[in-house]
């Protein structure tokens, strides 16, 4: 009984009907203590048991979070998985029960339809998108450990029915968390529900008390009064003329549905005639809505303590379903999950000065040593605070200066310092290195004989763990925790005290700084460790070749891009940023003019209201509110309305979005620039599973291109004082090159061979007409394909890209793969071989390991799939162009050059030109880019070169 538009009672404290009508009634259930598993509870706070109806917050989830907003890179829609977790951990924290469980139905045909067989009918159809969530669902729960329960020919209610009254009798305190109003007839002192008021965020507490204000009627007689009314979710009709006002007047005039059925021939006034009328029907809706308290169930409430989660399982959920934030509250704001730890880093600390630092360095550090840095970094620089050193012999603490340490080295301590970091000799070891890299060359320590990074080796140990924590990784793999192992009796060090910028204050009432040489120093030491236990899962999973030779030289490299930075020209962006909030005033108005009245155009409702019903626009696809106003639908009503009054609408509405939206990106990029005048992104390897490099800070993978307006903001990054010009490099086709190579299709690879343009070349093939034949549309529809296929693209995805009907998109597939049988052939090869190894692999030895591939869950397993089509292209193009980057930044220093790498976008490359430079950077960069990779079909590289960014574009 989900999401029910009235009502219902108590199973424990039902009124029962007796005279007239109590041969048409069901039995009042059997007492829950002759249960044997219900021993009374002991002394101690009393227990709290939380109970969720699965599928009723689910799917109230799904409509109060949009589908588009929430989807893996695969494609499967998380908003309902998502919204029911994030709603979940809420709960978790803020009530703090003892004993958890969910409840789900099973299916439709339970004893309530066998007995009226229009027993919810006519309810809309299940939406596509929800299709496949609750399983997901359901694996969520499980790797946090989290009972489900289910009862066949039940509903969720009755089983949440059955374990509440359980509850009560156990003197528990019950939470019953649920979107459906059936289980108001569970509350009473003991038991309380939780109930959404918008989405699945704002949840009230529906006490006895509430119940009666908002219904007129105590809990017990709530199905009473939804017996009389009807409940519209359920297909229950309730007496005609009959309002829940007139449904509690009668109940509280005699003293329950009991005394109404009594009553009967007594009740005057047509609602009396049709009470009368229609007392079978409600006779039958009591016995429908009241909740089946006395199920059999697998478990009883002691099985339903809340246990520690499965961490490895949380991560590889919560991966799999890309929930990155969501893990991370989750950590964050829940107990600490399993594995436990056993213990902390039992580390002495030194603190030599002077000429000590020297000795300590040659004496403890000779060897494989790791760093742990204090201070502060991002956009390019950074300062360092402090340093501490792990070694075989010990960890070491050496305060390099800053706010946090009012005795730093002296000059011959530092110039220690300085030498052994700079010692190509000295192996180093740091997590997350760019970082710290870059604020040690900002304080004038520069950093050599970088040998491992303990977060690039877990993520290419496990590229979907999405977290790469220090913290975490040390948990999970020495189970031990972040915290110094003091001798008994002394307290332990905090794990982030270097972090923390709370004052202590001594015993004479002085604020004081924490003492970060602790912290830094177990850092440094579990860093150390933990390469070491890396360095061999990373063998076993094929990996080290691809840290030692690519990922770690690279993060030199990516340092010194983000320190270089990309000059921005701020009057252009101040004069774009006024531009477009001009355009957004502009569309705005005459959106307006079109309906002649203002409305709010970020509002969903109102856009509701203006294109449905004022305009009569078809509808869109429904959702909770009503009918959808994302883009996708816009797009597609618009091409529906073509010269309509409502089209201009629409035209005025897009624009007015995407001015918007460029703005806002316009804004972005102002705040991002640095007093040097340029703008410093920072770069992330470990964001993708694909091994695709990410851009933050600002994000500038995200600048718009497509559209000319889009492109303006291109002209914004501009060559730099004392440089001739930007140069842009990027792969033609480099995925489909990819394809052709790993396909070994003879076709594909004859297309790129000849040198023809590929979609005019595959559109002849698959059309049957000669290349010059190939219109634009058969054109684009093969361009849409032959990408798509290499993610996983179905014939339904293929017919909505190109708005043609699905049967048209599986014929033109079916061609295709007719004349290009060898992709056919790889696509299906390359799961299947996945399937059995295990994971996928790029040109390289990228691995990706997909164990879903044998999952028994459907939804699961073809996520899995996808990701295997996709997993070896997009990542062997990804490595592609990080051999090129070592290959160009090498080249540039071998050659003397002072051009200089700035920004890597995908598949292209920046560069700043140096005066006179201009023909051999070119020739330089076409060489290692064109030969980054051996393929069976050449790497073509275009180049351009301009003032901006915009005009080097080709």
């Amino acid at each position: 009984m989900t999401d029910s538009d009235l009502l219902r009672p108590d199973a424990a404290a039902d009124t029962s009907l007796t005279g007239p009508a109590a041969d048409a009634l069901v039995d009042p259930p059997a007492d829950p203590l002759a249960d044997p598993r219900l021993d009374a509870v002991g002394d101690g706070p009393r227990p709290r048991l939380l109970l969720v109806d699965g599928h009723s917050m689910a799917y109230r989830a799904f409509f109060a979070l949009p589908a588009d907003n929430f989807s893996t890179s695969t494609g499967q829609v998380t908003n309902a998985v998502y919204g029911f977790t994030s709603m979940l951990i809420n709960v978790l924290r803020d009530e703090a029960p003892t004993h958890v469980a969910v409840a789900f139905d099973v299916s439709r045909q339970t004893f309530r339809a066998a007995e009226y067989a229009e027993y919810k009918a006519g309810r809309a159809k299940t939406p596509t998108e929800f299709a496949g969530q609750v399983p997901l669902v359901k694996e969520v729960l499980a790797a946090l450990r989290i009972t489900v329960v289910e009862k066949e020919g039940y509903e969720a209610d009755d089983v949440i029915a059955t374990l509440a009254t359980q509850a009560r009798a156990r003197g528990f305190e019950t939470l019953v968390s649920t979107g459906d109003r059936d289980a108001l007839q569970l509350v009473d002192e003991a038991t309380t529900v939780l109930y959404p008021r918008k989405g699945v965020s704002d949840l009230v507490r529906m006490t006895p008390d509430a119940v009666e204000e908002k219904y007129g009627v105590r809990p017990a007689r709530y199905p009473d009064l939804a017996a009389l009314v009807g409940e519209t979710s359920d297909n229950l009709p309730g007496v005609p003329g009959v309002g829940p006002k007139t449904a509690a007047k009668w109940l509280a005039t005699h003293d329950g549905l009991e005394g109404v059925v009594a009553a009967v021939d007594t009740i005057s006034g047509k609602a009396g005639a049709s009470l009368r009328e229609h007392l079978d029907q409600v006779l039958r809706n009591r016995r429908l809505n009241r909740l089946v308290a006395d199920l059999d169930l697998p478990v009883g409430v002691d099985d339903l303590a809340l246990v520690a989660w499965d961490r490895e399982e949380v991560h590889r959920v919560f991966d799999s379903l890309e929930f990155r934030v969501l893990r991370d509250r989750l950590f964050a704001t829940l107990q600490a999950a399993e594995p436990e730890a056993e213990g902390g880093f039992a580390v002495e600390v030194a603190r030599p000065r002077g000429a000590d630092v020297a000795a300590w360095l040659d004496a403890r550090a000779a060897g494989r040593a790791a760093l742990h840095v204090t201070g502060r970094w991002g956009g390019g620089t950074g300062e360092v605070t402090g340093l501490a050193v792990a070694g075989e012999g010990g960890a070491a603490w050496f305060p390099l200066g800053g706010d946090d340490e009012p005795d730093p080295l002296d000059d011959e301590g530092r110039a220690a310092v300085a030498a052994w970091l700079a010692d190509a000799d000295r192996p180093k070891v740091l997590h997350d290195a760019k970082g710290p890299l870059l604020a040690l060359a900002g304080s004038g320590l520069p950093v050599a004989g970088l040998v491992d990074d303990t977060a690039l080796a877990a993520y290419l140990c496990r590229p979907d763990q999405r977290s790469f924590d220090l913290a975490d990784l040390v948990l999970r793999h020495l189970h031990r925790e972040l915290r110094l192992e003091e001798p008994a009796g002394e307290a332990a060090a905090p794990a982030d005290a270097d972090d923390q910028l709370a004052l202590d204050v001594d015993g004479t009432g002085a604020a004081t700084t924490p003492d970060p040489a602790p912290a830094a120093a177990v850092r440094a030491a579990a860093v150390l460790e933990l390469s070491g236990v890396l360095a061999g899962e990373l063998a076993e999973r094929g990996g080290s070749a691809l840290l030692a030779e690519l990922e770690l030289p690279l993060v030199g490299v990516l340092a010194r891009m983000e320190r270089r930075g990309v000059a921005a020209d701020r009057a252009h962006l101040e004069a774009l940023e006024e531009q477009f909030a001009a355009t957004v005033s502009e569309q705005a108005e005459a959106a307006y003019a079109v309906i002649d009245r203002r409305v709010n155009l970020g509002s969903p409702k109102q856009l509701q209201e203006v294109l449905f019903e004022q305009l009569g626009m078809p509808k869109t696809k429904r959702n909770k509110t009503g009918y959808t106003t994302d883009a996708e639908a816009l797009a597609d009503l618009l091409v529906k309305t073509e010269d309509t009054e409502g089209s201009e609408f629409l035209v005025r509405l897009l624009a007015h979005r995407d001015a918007s939206r460029l703005r806002q990106t316009v804004e972005g990029l102002l705040k991002t620039v640095a007093p040097d005048g340029r703008i410093h992104t920072t770069y992330q390897q470990t964001i993708a599973a694909t091994g695709r490099l990410s851009s933050t800070d600002p994000n500038l993978q995200n600048i718009p291109i497509r559209t000319e307006e889009g492109r303006r903001i291109r002209q914004a990054f501009v060559v730099g004082e004392g440089y001739e010009s930007l140069l842009t490099a990027d792969y033609s086709q480099i995925e489909m090159r990819i394809m052709a190579h790993l396909s070994g299709d003879e076709g594909l690879v004859e297309a790129f061979r000849s040198g023809e343009d590929l979609h005019s070349f595959v559109g002849s093939r698959v059309f049957e007409v000669e290349p010059a034949e190939v219109t634009p549309a058969m054109r684009s529809k093969i361009k849409a394909m032959s990408y798509g296929l290499a993610y996983g693209l179905s014939a339904f995805g293929l017919s909505r890209q190109l708005r043609i009907a699905v049967d048209e998109a599986r014929g033109l597939m079916d061609d295709y793969f007719e004349r290009f049988g060898g992709v056919r052939d790889y696509l299906r090869g390359v799961v299947d071989a996945a399937r059995t190894t295990g994971y996928t692999e790029t040109i390289l030895g990228r691995r990706r390991y997909l164990p879903d591939l044998t999952s028994d869950n459907r939804q699961r397993r073809e996520m899995a799939e996808r990701m295997a089509l996709n997993a070896p292209i997009q990542g062997s193009a990804a490595d592609v162009i990080k051999v090129a980057m070592l290959g160009v930044e090498r080249a540039l220093a071998e050659e003397g050059l002072r051009s200089r790498m700035l920004l890597q976008v995908h598949d292209e490359l920046v560069l700043e030109v140096a005066p006179g430079e201009r023909e051999v950077l070119e020739a330089l960069v076409r060489r290692e880019m064109g030969g980054a990779a051996e393929l069976s079909v050449p790497l073509d590289v275009s180049v351009g070169v301009g003032t901006s960014w915009h005009e080097a574009g080709h």
